[in-house]
């Protein structure tokens, strides 16, 4: 069932647009600091994995075991992302960013101090769990405290704080050991803790727990420290609008009337039906299914898969560098990426944008794939060193940053801060978060076993056809949400149901179709 909220960008008269805007980033910098954890938590491995596989010292791992620590924490993200809705609606968005950070204080400390391979392990267990635990707060925050037309923005500055991590992550690979690294993440959740002491609760879930004026002192913090008067049309928008959410969602979507009987329910049962029409409606299980077909494509199209070994990847493709040095160099191109990405959303929008970055993906994924068939020996195995070759070419090299430049460009964890409506929005992308990191351990764990069957050329060939493929899918099932309100997209989704996005080319083919 979708209530609108007609509310356009209103500056509230006598604040300045950029005041109204910095009010927003500044409230956004508490997520942000939870992303910059993210991105040092999923790159850890990279810079740990070619010190501790088949090492000398007393801590080290097998081939076997390096290829389940480097996606281990996949595994468990899909447990900490589902667990994470409940927690955001139960202790708010505010509260839920603060306690998040939990998880990752201790696998950070556990990680310094690790001794065996069951504490290499354990801590990178955790790693997973506390990444995914943080998803629903970020996205939720993020999305419900912005205007339109700072939304698309701010949530790709949290895209970009994810690449800053990654970058951090590589930095720290190549200037000191891993350990002294994890030691020097604890800065990230830290500082979050400490951020979010210093910013507002979402304005929306304050009026959805009936506290007005606190929602009201939020939403002058949030559209520039303004006062009451000069957001009021907007508070009262807000209001309306979660005042229709308070309906019994039961009634409301099979269309009862007479007085409402589902208080008098079962628990369990009127949890069932609750489920039912909140999360098995069509404006959420549509763009889940988007967001999901997303995640899969851009994950296994390259460069995702083969992070945790990405050293060895460099060396075995025989790149003229040192692997740490690419590796590094990855970082910076992900993170140049994510801040060009932040102009190119106002400029392209997002559906032009995630089409053409993941089909630039595909090719460069070929590239390699075609590269390697032609240049690298049968016996070339990325988990065993002695199989490299000792001739080295810039070839590979510019074509591996091509990939890391359009994967850079890849908007999947934009779509989903803003996707989702409001009575599902926590769960929806704490699923379909969960989601993607099921892809994403599919996508590391078995990158041995396609390279051990297909060798490295038959790996990425296989990375390029998802390339391929997930191109036309996005293409044709898309839409542009760049400048739409959250009650416009979740309108959209209610809907008739679009087999094809709203697309200059296609429309033109549905012309002959109609007429036919």
């Amino acid at each position: 069932m979708v209530h609108k909220l007609n509310v356009e960008d209103i500056t509230p008269v006598g604040t300045s647009r950029l005041r109204c805007v910095l009010s927003q980033v500044i409230a956004c910098m508490s997520p942000n600091f939870l992303l910059l954890d993210i991105g040092m938590a999923i790159s850890f491995a990279t810079i740990a994995l070619p010190d501790l596989l088949n090492s000398d010292n007393d801590l080290f791992l097998t081939e076997t075991q390096a290829s389940w620590f480097g996606s281990l924490s996949y595994l468990t993200q899909p447990l900490g992302a589902i667990v994470s809705g409940p927690i955001v609606d139960y202790f708010g968005r505010k509260k839920a960013n603060f306690l998040v950070n939990i998880p990752h204080l201790i696998a950070w400390t556990l990680l310094y101090y690790a001794w065996n391979v069951p504490s290499l392990f354990i801590a990178n267990a955790l790693l997973g769990l506390g990444t995914g635990i943080m998803e629903a707060p970020i996205n939720s925050y993020v999305g419900e405290i912005s205007e339109p037309s700072t939304r698309g923005a701010l949530c790709t500055l949290t895209q970009l704080f994810t690449s800053i991590g990654v970058f951090v992550m590589y930095f720290l690979g190549t200037v000191t050991t891993w350990r002294v690294a994890a030691l020097s993440c604890l800065v990230a959740p830290l500082g979050s803790m400490i951020l979010c002491l210093l910013v507002p609760e979402t304005p929306v879930w304050l009026l959805s727990r009936g506290k007005e004026k606190d929602a009201l002192k939020a939403l002058c913090y949030l559209r520039g420290w303004t006062t009451a008067d000069q957001v009021r049309e907007e508070y009262d928008a807000l209001r309306d609008y979660t005042r229709k959410l308070e309906l019994c969602v039961i009634c409301t979507s099979t269309q009862e009337t007479q007085e409402c009987p589902h208080n008098e329910m079962n628990m369990f049962k009127r949890w069932l039906l609750r489920f039912r029409y909140i999360m098995l409606c069509k404006e959420t299980l549509r763009p889940w299914t988007l967001i999901i077909m997303y995640f899969t494509f851009y994950v296994m199209s390259g460069l995702t898969p083969i992070r945790p070994n990405m050293v060895n990847v460099c060396s075995a493709f025989g790149m003229a560098d040192d692997g740490k040095n690419i590796v590094l160099m990855v970082g910076m191109i992900t993170l140049l990426m994510s801040v060009l990405v932040v102009g190119l959303i106002k400029i392209v929008g997002k559906r032009k944008l995630a089409i053409t970055a993941l089909l630039s993906t595909a090719i460069s994924s070929m590239a390699l794939s075609i590269y390697a068939r032609h240049n690298l020996d049968d016996s070339v195995f990325t988990y065993d060193v002695t199989t490299f070759p000792t001739e080295t070419s810039y070839v590979p090299l510019v074509l591996f940053y091509l990939m890391a430049v359009f994967t850079g460009l890849g908007i999947p964890w934009v779509l989903l801060g803003e996707v989702f409506p409001f009575q599902s929005r926590a769960l929806a992308q704490g699923f379909a978060a969960a989601g993607n990191y099921v892809i994403m351990f599919i996508g590391s764990k078995t990158f041995i076993n396609l390279e051990s069957a297909l060798q490295l050329w038959g790996t990425f060939a296989v990375y390029a056809a998802f390339g391929f493929i997930g191109t036309v899918y996005l293409y044709f099932f898309l839409p542009e949400t760049e400048g739409k309100t959250l009650q416009e997209i979740e309108s959209y989704y209610n809907g008739e149901l679009r087999t094809f996005a709203d697309d200059p080319v296609i429309n033109y083919f549905k012309r002959f179709k109609k007429k036919v």
